[in-house]
């Protein structure tokens, strides 16, 4: 098992399923709940490869925002669930995942993509797998990768945050996390208000439309987004999201550490188009960056251009040495 500040990400329940009220799951498949050191978190599953084809699991990380979930991979899912093993997660506070009251912060959700990545393993052979995450979900999947390289084949990265604003290269692991916005937010006259109006779909809308830099959105995405942030214990995660207690303060030097192949693609239009500093890995030879005339979700805008690059990157990448004999083996 990999060590994680110190901890063991150890699986301790796997497969018992838990209802959430009308919500359905946000992607088709085999859904599997694990309990971990980070609560349970609900992982899905769908896909198979054929004779001749790829057999490398695949996983999708959403971002975050007040109404984070599986249903932002789903195009991806879907796609590559035609031709190989595919998973999906919702981080803990999110989807159908847990959402108690207490600390939401990098570190857990990393140490989420850790376990689920042991999982994933466990059922293929220990294999390396391929990863891509959304958005702020990059910042997890790269850190996780820089702890455990050797579980990975390839990285991937849509609308990655971290190369945005002021650099955030300190030297150490910390976070922007400020405690008294959470103890504001927590105000009992406004806390159940508060998220309420942030989560009407006047305002999902408004947000997903300045995501897309268009008017020309995913309307399922919004009855799933509305329906996701009206479940018990909603606020909870996005609370803490606001607060910056899941933006590391030393990203860029954990991007900048990843030696793996690295496929990162973002838009051009819309509200998250700051990719300021992305010149520090730009012109690496295991960075592959490409850019698409859409917002940050080029894979519900443009889904056949995003697969057509993400497929032409992992066939560049160099075959793993899973399943080779060793030299031991061989003698």
């Amino acid at each position: 098992m990999p060590l994680v500040s110190g901890q063991a990400i150890e699986t301790v329940a796997i497969g018992q399923h838990h209802a959430r009220g009308s919500l359905a799951n946000p992607v088709a498949g085999t859904r599997t709940d694990i309990t971990s050191v980070v609560g349970r978190f609900a992982v899905y599953a769908d896909g198979t490869a054929p004779a001749d084809g790829d057999t490398t699991p695949l996983l999708l990380i959403h971002s975050i925002n007040a109404a984070g979930s599986a249903y932002e991979v789903k195009p991806l899912y879907d796609y590559y669930a035609q031709s190989r093993p595919v998973y999906a997660i919702d981080l803990p506070g999110f989807g159908q995942s847990d959402r108690d009251d207490r600390e939401y912060t990098a570190r857990m959700m990393t140490d989420a993509v850790h376990a689920a990545v042991e999982q994933i393993r466990r059922l293929h052979g220990e294999q390396p797998i391929d990863a891509l995450a959304l958005s702020l979900g990059s910042e997890f999947l790269a850190r996780a990768a820089t702890e455990t390289p050797q579980a990975f084949r390839s990285l991937g990265f849509i609308s990655p945050t971290g190369f945005e604003g002021r650099a955030r290269d300190a030297r150490t692991p910390g976070t922007r996390g400020r405690s008294w916005i959470i103890d504001v937010l927590r105000v009992k006259l406004w806390d159940r208000g508060f998220f309420k109006m942030l989560t009407a779909r006047p305002v999902i809308r408004k947000f997903l439309e300045k995501a897309w830099g268009s008017k020309d959105i995913d309307e399922p995405m919004v009855d799933y987004d509305y329906a996701t942030t009206h479940q018990p214990g909603a606020r909870h995660a996005p609370y803490y999201f606001v607060a910056g207690f899941m933006f590391s303060t030393d990203i860029l030097h954990i991007y900048e550490q990843l030696r793996l192949p690295v496929w990162m693609a973002h838009g051009v239009r819309g509200d998250f188009i700051d990719y300021r500093h992305k010149s520090r890995v730009a012109g690496r030879s295991n960075w592959t960056i490409v850019r698409f005339d859409t917002g940050a979700f080029p894979h519900f805008e443009a889904l056949e251009q995003v697969v057509s690059s993400y497929n032409q990157f992992l066939a560049k990448v160099p075959p793993s040495d899973f399943g080779k004999p060793t030299i031991a083996q061989s003698a």
